[in-house]
């Protein structure tokens, strides 16, 4: 049972850290999209404070989550184990 519980641990830790770099990579896909595009000072910067409105509304959720959902298994499981 022990060994079930660890694989199962080990699992949800890899969908965590897969659901980060899945985040990571659509911010890092739009950081290359703007780079390529040129753009003046005046658009960059109404750019930059959007960013900064909408990343606490798009990326901060997602993390919460993947890391919920992560948590709430990992103890069901434990709970599982123990009882």
């Amino acid at each position: 049972m022990s060994t079930g519980l660890i694989i199962l641990f080990v699992i949800l830790f890899i969908l965590a850290v897969g659901g980060t770099f899945y985040a990571f990579k659509q911010e890092e896909n739009k950081m290359k999209h703007y780079e390529e595009v040129e753009e003046t000072r005046e658009e960059e910067l109404k750019r930059s404070l959007d960013y900064e409105q909408t990343s606490l509304k798009s990326n901060v959720p997602i993390q919460i989550w993947i890391y919920t959902i992560t948590t709430l298994v990992t103890l069901i499981a434990f709970a599982f184990y123990i009882f």
